[in-house]
């Protein structure tokens, strides 16, 4: 069975180019020109990967991943003609997993979207735990939920799937381009900075509830590492 993707794209021109190219990639592929009827198709079905611009008539982008993931882990990908920070970060609190900024070449848009699909398969699969606990901390698997003293910490999928990674590897150093690479599934020079942008949110969220306890030490000149 083919993955399903969601186009929300009020652009027609550029919608239809992108269906055909993804798929030709063998992908299925909906088509939403409005905020509000994408949000209903996204909460309706079960689409590997939403891919989401952020400027649309009826309701934002922004507010569209907001209201999903109220309800759903489903990876998006924003498609946005801004290139500011505080654009890019804003798309991030809602729950975004990545970014591509226009103009975009369709092979790096179909490279992106199946690293996506696959990192997120490997993340919810089957494997042989399904609770991580390190101290204070618990990470449920299959429910993709993190805990701090039983209180419920709410993450974005990128952030789940980092602070999961680096708590399955405890110990062990690891650069900014390796996270980056084997979260986000790609190479990409000069986009590393998304890393840090994560490693300092989950640091928020975990350590101002966890009672002083650190469990992202950063290794200057090397990278990052979980304290077991």
């Amino acid at each position: 069975m083919s993955d399903k993707i969601l186009i929300v794209e009020d652009d027609a021109v550029i919608a239809e180019l992108e269906k055909s190219y993804l798929s030709a990639c063998g992908y299925e592929v909906d088509i939403s020109s409005e905020g509000v009827s994408g949000l209903e198709m996204a909460l309706a079905n079960d689409y590997s990967l939403i891919l989401l611009d952020v400027m649309l008539p009826g309701m934002s982008g922004i507010a569209i991943c907001k209201e999903l993931r109220r309800e759903k882990n489903t990876p998006v990908l924003f498609v946005t003609a801004k290139h500011g920070e505080d654009d890019i970060a804003a798309g991030f609190d809602m729950g975004c997993d990545d970014y591509i900024t226009k103009p975009f070449s369709f092979k790096e848009l179909a490279v992106r979207i199946n690293a996506h699909i696959n990192r997120f398969k490997k993340l919810t699969g089957a494997e042989s735990f399904d609770v991580l606990e390190v101290g204070c901390l618990r990470l449920c698997r299959s429910s993709r939920r993190v805990y701090i003293d039983g209180e419920e910490i709410q993450m974005t999928n990128k952030e789940f799937d980092l602070l999961l990674f680096l708590a399955m590897n405890p110990n062990r150093v690891f650069s900014k381009d390796e996270l980056f690479l084997r979260i986000w599934g790609y190479d990409s020079i000069g986009e590393t900075s998304t890393v840090t942008v994560h490693i300092n949110r989950i640091r928020e969220k975990i350590d101002k509830n966890s009672l002083g306890a650190q469990y992202i030490e950063t290794v200057w000149g090397a990278g990052y590492r979980f304290k077991d």
